[in-house]
């Protein structure tokens, strides 16, 4: 069964299964047809996500174990509806003493049977898996007597780790050497990591689901929930790690009876097509959430931003001043340090398939990693997709281009030694054979090009740029933040056409802002002179760096709300959706600043953005003074007294804000697509980086958002053909003077979205005018209001009557 539109619920201890069943009469309420559960699996105890995965074959039982998502999957049913759960087959926790797996591998070592299960060099280790969890090096750790054996396990402060058979009375570090696996300072993981993890993430080991049997046991308990009823889709994480995934998909449709909606967590590059050939109802919606977040971008204002950004911050060039030039440092930097381990699998893997065939044996070593290096670092997308002896398509051929290799010649002193780049190619596109060394540096290519990508642009670049920060987001365009209307209907053309039930998203658990948060910084793009003036009132608070300042109260901005003083109808949602802004103004101070989310939530925000960024501290090598300047800055500025100078200035954008956060949200729900409604966003959802976005979910009073998504919910329930994978999409384009201001289309003759874009822009030409928007033949009513209006459809309606209640429209057929 295809979802009409799914809600994500972030599970964990504080709200597990039967909490989640408690919500259940609110949300079928609310419209949706599915439930989208984060991960269920057994995970590391504790956790708040559940993307450390400890084992496969049972259902986690802090959530309340399988008997608990069974009676929850029940009670959905009452109410008519499903569950997509959300699964992790690329890695698994590394935390042996719940990780049954890997506690055999590193009792066992290559001998184990579950030693196929993960992604290890055996051989780089000298048959040893290196685990690098100790605080300080292994030396230290003896001599401080950390280290020690209990209970015929190997001990350190509350970490256990099995032994070799016969080592267990060995003295202390014989025994150390006699193991399956090497203890190692956490340092050590960035070069001399013999095992594929997640990311940079070393707590999180790379599972070889290509693996047949592998498969089958880390899918078994997921796929007898589907085959039970209990489970009707999958959302599958980080398929960009995996060593093929068409084939993994392949295997999973099989498995499911090609019955399981399914979507992919697939981040698509610009106008990157997803893999047609994908047995997937699409992505899990990033892309639309940067077409959706540009069309309400000011193309013109982002360009004056980012001029006045490079005036004020004054960033150098390539550390946040110019984004290709942000990007390609970036790139380097995670290439030669954060993945120097990954790197060097390549290596050592190319070497040998040279050393092995006369014809290739006169590369050199540094000639060929230095091809790896750099070729990486020019794939403009997040990976190839191509295996050893396959066909090569024009899309992989792209990822690792013609282009690039001659870039990368170019630096070469001696021509001839540059044919080490030609190799590299055809080895990360598959072309040189298919023995095991070349299947491994093929997958592992792409594989490690996919994590480059996420670390290098999503996890640094994303922080260093920031003229625009609502554009810094996972599928998003920092460099080129606006999206036409033309491009905007073309893209919802070709989903309507090719994907028509992928997902969609405005808000995720991984969204570094909320939606809400977003529009209220987008709108800056309207009013680039606005935020001068700002920046300019708030300068006597002194921060550590300008990039820091401008990235600061930009988030104060997003994060506070418009109205000085909320209407009891407005209830509570903090930006004054439905609050006349005269009455607003006329409220009491500390009563508006009551209802502002707590300014203490930028601060940690803020320092995850300064480490992320890693120009003045980071994770792992921290400057304690630089960080709590930044602390004190935010303290004493945007989280501060100032704060008050930031809600004068948001409450003059109130109305425009409204417009746009509307805007989206409409057409979220009702542009192609299965829409994804993340936990309280129903309602306006105030909500920055993890962990603040993760908080366990709980209802509000409703708000005129709350409106827009029941009516729209509503619709899409009752009309799901129209909204399905039969449904069409047509542009409507309005006339007059301020037509480039309304965004507008049909859903299969039945239902038509309008809405405001640019509402600033608009107001200061001089209103909708003489605007005029033609609805397609019929009577059309309007689903948000109250009393009902209705209107004739095949002659002109004038855009400020259709407008005149509210910003957006959404219209129905009136059905005889």
């Amino acid at each position: 069964m295809t979802p009409t539109a799914t809600y994500r619920l972030q599970l964990q201890p504080d709200f597990p299964f039967s909490a989640a069943a408690k919500a259940v009469p609110y949300l079928a309420a609310l419209g949706v047809s599915h439930l989208h559960l984060s991960p269920v699996l057994e995970a590391v105890p504790g956790s708040a996500h559940g993307y450390d995965v400890v084992d496969h074959s049972t259902v986690r039982a802090e959530l309340g174990g399988e008997d608990g998502l069974r009676r929850l999957a029940g009670r959905a049913h009452e109410y008519g509806l499903g569950i997509v759960l959300d699964i992790v087959p690329n890695h698994m926790a590394t935390a042996p003493r719940h990780n049954k797996a890997l506690w055999e591998v590193l009792r066992e070592g290559r001998d184990s049977p579950y030693a196929r299960w993960f992604d290890i060099d055996w051989d780089a280790g000298d048959g040893k898996v290196l685990m690098p969890v100790l605080p300080g090096p292994v030396g230290d750790e003896l001599d401080s007597g950390e280290l020690r054996v209990e209970d015929g396990r190997l001990c350190h402060g509350d970490q256990r780790f099995p032994l070799a058979a016969g080592t267990e009375g060995l003295p202390l570090p014989e025994l150390l050497d006699r193991q399956h696996y090497r203890l190692a300072w956490w340092r050590l993981a960035r070069t001399e990591l013999n095992y594929r993890r997640f990311f940079t993430i070393s707590e999180l080991i790379g599972v070889r689901v290509e693996d047949p049997e592998v498969f089958d046991a880390t899918h078994a308990k997921i796929l007898e929930l589907v085959r039970d009823g209990v489970v009707d889709g999958l959302r599958i994480d980080h398929p960009d790690g995996l060593a093929d995934p068409e084939e993994y998909l392949r295997r999973l449709d099989e498995a499911t009876g090609g019955d399981c909606w399914t979507v992919v967590e697939k981040i698509l590059t610009g106008e990157e097509p997803l893999p047609a050939s994908w047995p997937v109802a699409g992505t899990t919606g990033y892309d639309a959430l940067h077409r959706i977040d540009g069309v309400f971008t000011d193309p013109v204002g982002a360009r004056a931003l980012e001029d006045l950004y490079r005036t004020v911050a004054a960033p150098a060039g390539d550390r946040g001043g110019y984004w290709e030039g942000t990007v390609r440092r970036a790139a380097y930097k995670v290439v030669i340090h954060e993945l120097a381990a990954e790197t060097a699998f390549l290596g050592r893997a190319a070497e040998r398939i040279c050393a092995a065939d006369p014809a290739l044996r006169d590369h050199a070593p540094w000639a060929l990693r230095t091809a790896i290096r750099e070729l990486l670092v020019r794939v403009p997308v997040y990976r190839p997709y191509t295996t050893a002896g396959g066909p090569s398509p024009d899309a992989a051929e792209a990822a690792v281009s013609d282009e690039a290799v001659r870039q990368v010649k170019a630096a070469f002193v001696v021509p001839r030694e540059s044919s080490a780049v030609d190799v590299v190619r055809e080895l990360a596109l598959g072309r040189l054979g298919t023995g095991p060394d070349h299947v491994a540096f093929c997958a592992r290519f792409a594989q490690t090009s996919s994590a480059l990508r996420a670390k290098s642009v999503e996890d640094t670049a994303f922080y260093r740029y920031v003229p625009l920060i609502s554009a810094n987001e996972v599928g998003g365009d920092p460099g080129d933040p606006a999206v036409s209307p033309e491009r905007f209907h073309a893209y919802c053309a070709r989903l309507a056409r090719d994907w028509p039930t992928t997902g969609t998203v405005l808000t995720t658990h991984d969204t570094k802002r909320s939606a809400d948060v977003r529009a209220g910084i987008a709108v800056l793009s309207e009013c680039p002179e606005r935020w001068g003036d700002l920046l300019e009132r708030v300068t006597g608070v002194a921060a550590p760096d300008p990039q820091l300042a401008w990235q600061a109260w930009q988030t104060a901005v997003g994060f506070t709300p418009a109205g000085e003083l909320l209407e009891e109808s407005d209830g509570g949602g903090g930006r004054g959706f439905g609050t006349d802004p005269e009455t607003a103004a006329a409220g009491d101070a500390e009563a508006a600043e009551a209802s502002w989310p707590d300014g203490s939530r930028m601060a940690p925000a803020l320092l995850k953005s300064v480490r992320e960024a890693g120009l003045h501290t980071n994770w792992t090598e921290g400057d304690p003074l630089y960080e709590r300047a930044v602390t004190e800055f935010v303290e004493a500025g945007p989280a501060g007294p100032a704060r008050r100078t930031v809600a004068a200035f948001t409450r003059t954008l109130g109305p425009y804000v409204r417009a746009s956060a509307l805007g989206a949200a409409l057409v979220h729900l009702t542009m192609p697509g299965v829409p994804d409604l993340y936990q309280g966003t129903e309602r306006e959802y105030v909500a920055l980086v993890d962990p603040d976005n993760r908080a366990p979910f709980r209802t509000g009073p409703p708000d005129e958002k709350t409106v827009v998504t029941t009516a729209a919910l509503g619709l899409r329930r009752e009309r799901p053909e129209v909204f399905g994978a039969s449904g069409t999409y047509i542009p409507l384009a309005a006339s007059g003077q301020a037509a480039d201001h309304c965004l507008a289309f049909c859903r299969s003759g039945e239902v038509v979205t309008a809405v405001t874009r640019l509402p600033l822009r608009l107001a200061e030409a001089g209103g909708w005018s003489d605007t005029e928007l033609v609805l397609p033949p019929g009577r059309w009513s309007d689903a948000l209001a109250s009393p009902a209006r209705e209107f004739e459809g095949g002659v002109p309606v004038p855009l400020a009557e259709l407008f005149a209640d509210r910003p957006v429209a959404l219209l129905r057929t009136v059905r005889s």
